[in-house]
This record gives C-alpha cells, structure tokens and sequence, in this order.
C-alpha cells in the first residue's frame, strides 16, 4: 500500500502570467520559479478570475465562484456560502491534517473562516489584506498581529516570511497523516512594503521607482519558493508532496504581460491567464512538459481528488473536471470545453457584464467581441463580424451558463452572531451592502474619515441579549471617536512604495471628526445615544431574536450628517 501524497497549494497573489522570467520577462530575476517550472508539468492555458477572492472561492470548491455566493472582493460579495464543501472539508475526511496559511479574503467572522471550513490550523491577515479595514491596525507587512484560528498573535518578520515559516512548521510536525497546505502568501498585492535590499537592485538597472517595489515583492515570493522546495529536500519529502503553483489573477503591474491584452481585473487574457504548475515525482508528473488545452482552477480540485484517491460527500456538483490525463501525458479523448469567467465587482451581478467566453481557439469577450486566439493571442483583431455563427453559439452557451450560475444570486451571505464557534463578533465597513456614498475599504479611508455607510447582512443564532459597540477607531487603537489619531514614526525597516494616489498611500495619523450621537438599527430596532466627550465607544444592549436580519450603524454629527461607525463589536448572548 503506497502511501497517500503531501499536497502544497502555493497560490501568489497579484502575480501575472509574465511576472516570471521563465515567460520572458526582462527585468525581473525568479530563479526558483525557474527552477520548479523547469522540473514541472505546466498548464499553459490556465485561467482563473481577474480579481482574488472570486478565484479563492472557485479554487477551493471546484466551482465557478459567483455560484458560491463570491463576485466581488468587498461589499460582503467575499463571503464563501456556508453550504459549500471546500477541498480541505474534503482533504480532512480522508484522513489529511490541512493547514492555511497567509491571504484568506474568503469571509472574516464565523462562519466564513478558515478554521469554520475545514482547516484545523490557519494563520491569516485581516479579510480583504494587509491595510485593509478588517485587518489588524496598522499591519504594514513587517512585524505583524495576524490570526492563528481567529485569535490575534504578534508575529516577527516580513508577512511572507512569516506564512512560509509557519506553513514549514506545520509540515514538519510529527503526525502520521499526511498533509494539505493552502500556502496564499499575500506577495505580491499591494502595499508593497518590501525590505530595501530587493528594490535597490531594480532601480540600480533603471526600474521606476514604484514598479522596483511590485519587482521587489516578486523577488521576496522567489526567494521564499527557493526555501520551501529546499526544506522539501531536507525532510525527504520532496518525492512523495505534490507542488501546485498558481496565482490569483493577472499582473498587478501589467509592465510586461508575455503579449497578453489587459492585466488584473481585465477579462481579456491578461487578466486571467496565469502560471499554473504542477509536480509530483513519484506520481510521474515532473520532468518539464507543457499541457496545450485549455484549463481552469475549478479543475484543481477533483484533480487533486483523483491524485489522492480522496472520498467526495455523494451528489456534490463540481464545474471542474479532473485534469490527470493531462498531467499524465494521455491527450487522447480529450473533450473540447468552453469555460467562463467574468468581473463583477457590483452589489448585485448583471448580466454579460464584464464576461470571457473561452475555448482553445477563441475568446468572446462581453459577448460582442470575438477572438481567434491561435491567430491573435494578444486579442487584437476583432473577428464578430467575420464569425457571426460563433458568436450567436457562444452567446447561447453563456446564457445556460448564467442560468445556471444565477440561481441565488438573491441571496446575502449573512454573519453569524452568537454562535458558540465566536463569541465577539468583529463587523467592518469592507462589508457593508448597499452602499451610500463612499466605502471604507482600507484603514487609510478610516484614517481619513470618509463619508460612506451601508448594512450587514446578519443571522442571529438565538434569541437573547446582545451588546454592541460602536466605534470609528477599532479596539486595538482606543482612540476617541472624535478625536485624531497622532502620526506613528516611520519605520527605518520598511521601504514604502511611492502612492500617492492609491488607498495604500502611507498615512502614519488620521484627522479628527464631528459627531455628537450614535445611531444603531438592527431590524426594527432603532436607537441613539448621544457621545460623550471623549468616548471612544458607544455601547447598546438590545434583545434579539434568533433569525436573519440587518444591522447598521452611524456617527452623526450635530447638524445631522452622517458616516457609518467603520467597526461594531457585537458580543452575545449575555443571557
């Protein structure tokens, strides 16, 4: 009886298809990367999403995302539906430990967590980043409080470092169940905070200045492969682990893209097109080969599945298909597909917004354009109106898939309150719904104390009392609602990318704001309390009853102007 393989998931984040120099890139230095493509089978027509969240939730399911309740990367559109059945959900019942470590953005309160969907070890940052509003204050990537199970933990060293030092540990324990590890190390996304020593080597060839940092990060992920596939060596565990290499999206640069149309939020290639590379040698996938079909990350999993001889629950729907005959070298029967991607990035998904078509040949973008990929790789030429019979089959096939996919769409994925599994209850403004006018996203937003607000969809586990607390600055930071928030000292450490146009622009303060009350409403439930000076929270205690419902909540000034309260604790039942 052979024993069961290792399984390492390395998912890059922000990392384009020609963000390696294996694909040509001319500036950029990835030896490990090299390295493991060399030695790897190579899926070279490998689509994802064109932003991450969505990707994470089709990787982990084997199902095209917005069918998983995930279409978007805030507004709670990042939340993956509590009924699906993730791959470590699957990996465990057959036995595996699982372990994730790193970039969740999948849900950051129960029961969307890592913890809540199969891994019984994970180490993460806030939801959406590092910098984002969920994540914890002032994270700058170096020397940060992360989650280990939901539990805040301060952790030394680069945010990279970091996730592949614990990934590491997790793999060397001593157990006799082999492992899965969901490695989403959070290079190279934004803010680019990376050690001096990997940026001045791009500038010293000529690299602008913002672009060396984004190059810099790159150089980090390399760096950290190179000691990943070292301490596989070391263990002996090399042979036996299966290594699959991918990324979120496309490039976050979008410098070079290997001749592709578009970059990271695009549905034209260079948006979704990214590396994907697997090894396994003593399954007899390594050596270097490249697989010319068209493949997607929905088909990750029931791969995975078939590589591990893993028990699915009976009568799951997966979208994907098991890519081992590809891997195996065995073309034969193939079948044609059409997949699909598409950007929604709304509230609520419409229809043809922002949509790929896809099969080995041709691409219809938006369901007007059309193009011969085996002629035009760089989507150049528009060919609808030489072609119309494709394109009128193509819109077709993209109706039953948006039929299918559409089912739910009505749906909220709602956080629990008053569970068992998580007794205080962490709401940020990253996932309000509906929202008027600006969201607050990142933690330079609350900084800057943009105007902006909208509801959480909620699900009260029972009936009981609940306290809620409102805040503008989160517990960690205990500042006065009204009060500024005094600049922090630079850290000598970090090399800060120049934005100043972006939300990860470096804002070491935060302004000072009026507001006299604070307003709660929470189903029919609404109630105000005045602030008192120097208050840096305002506390109800109300009685709910068990069931879905919504929750929102204000700052109001005295002329009557509001902003929603960027976080609100809700702790519960108390009885």
């Amino acid at each position: 009886m052979h024993a069961p393989p290792n399984v390492i998931l390395v998912l890059a984040d922000d990392v384009g298809y020609g963000d390696l120099a294996c694909h040509g890139h001319p500036d950029l230095r990835t030896p490990n990367l090299d390295r493991l493509h060399a030695r790897s089978v190579r899926l070279t027509d490998f689509h994802v999403d064109p932003t991450c969240s969505p990707t994470r939730a089709a990787l982990l399911t084997g199902r095209y995302s917005s069918r998983t309740g995930v279409w978007h990367t805030i507004m709670g559109r990042s939340f993956l539906r509590r009924d699906e059945v993730t791959l470590a959900d699957v990996f465990a019942a057959s036995g595996y430990r699982t372990g994730m470590f790193g970039k969740w953005h999948l849900g950051g309160n129960y029961p969307f967590r890592p913890h809540d969907r199969g891994f019984e070890q994970a180490v993460y940052h806030g939801n959406g980043g590092i910098g984002t509003v969920s994540d914890y204050w002032g994270n700058d990537k170096h020397d940060d409080v992360y989650f280990r199970n939901g539990r805040p933990d301060r952790f030394a060293g680069f945010s990279a470092d970091v996730f592949f030092d614990q990934a590491m540990k997790f793999m060397a324990r001593r157990d006799e169940r082999p492992f899965f590890v969901y490695l989403a190390t959070n290079v190279a996304h934004r803010p680019w905070n990376v050690p001096r020593e990997h940026v001045e080597p791009y500038l010293e060839r000529g690299v602008d200045e913002l672009l060396a940092h984004g190059y810099g990060t790159i150089t980090r992920l390399d760096e950290n492969v190179g000691r990943l596939i070292a301490f596989l060596d070391e263990c002996g565990l090399t042979d036996n682990t299966i290594v699959v290499f991918l990324t979120d999206n496309g490039s976050a640069n979008a410098a070079f893209n290997a001749g592709m149309r578009g970059a990271k939020g695009s549905v034209y290639d260079g948006g979704h097109r990214v590396p994907c590379f697997v090894r396994w040698p003593k399954g007899g996938i390594d050596g270097g080969r490249d697989v010319e079909p068209i493949t997607a990350h929905v088909d990750l999993l029931p791969t995975l599945v078939e590589l591990c001889n893993l028990r699915e629950p009976p009568g799951l729907k997966r979208d994907g298909r098991s890519l081992v005959p590809l891997l195996r070298g065995q073309t034969d029967g193939w079948p044609s597909r059409t997949l699909f991607v598409h950007s929604q990035r709304i509230e609520h998904p419409e229809r043809w917004r922002n949509s790929a078509v896809m099969t080995d040949r041709w691409r219809l973008i938006n369901g007007r354009e059309l193009y011969d990929m085996k002629a035009d790789p760089g989507q150049q030429s528009d060919m609808a109106a030489k072609y119309p019979q494709v394109v009128q089959l193509f819109r077709q096939r993209y109706l039953a898939w948006w039929n299918n996919i559409s089912t739910r769409f009505d749906e909220y994925c709602p956080i629990v309150i008053g569970s068992d599994e998580q007794r205080v209850i962490w709401l940020t403004s990253d996932d309000w719904h509906e929202v008027d006018g600006e969201l607050a996203w990142n933690q330079t937003h609350v900084r800057r104390g943009v105007r902006g607000n909208g509801f959480w969809a909620v699900e009260i586990a029972r009936d009981g009392l609940y306290a809620l607390t409102l805040r503008r600055w989160p517990k960690e930071v205990d500042r006065p609602i009204t009060a500024a928030l005094p600049p922090e000292p630079d850290d000598p450490g970090i090399s800060i990318a120049p934005e100043p146009e972006s939300a990860y622009a470096p804002v070491r303060g935060g302004r000072a704001i009026e507001a006299t009350s604070a307003r709660l409403r929470i189903g029919p439930i609404d109630l105000t309390k005045p602030i008192p000076d120097e208050a840096a929270a305002v506390a109800f205690e109300v009685e709910l009853k068990a069931g879905p419902t919504r929750l929102a909540a204000w700052l109001v000034d005295a002329q009557g102007d509001a902003r929603g309260a960027y976080y609100v604790y809700v702790e519960g039942p108390l009885r």
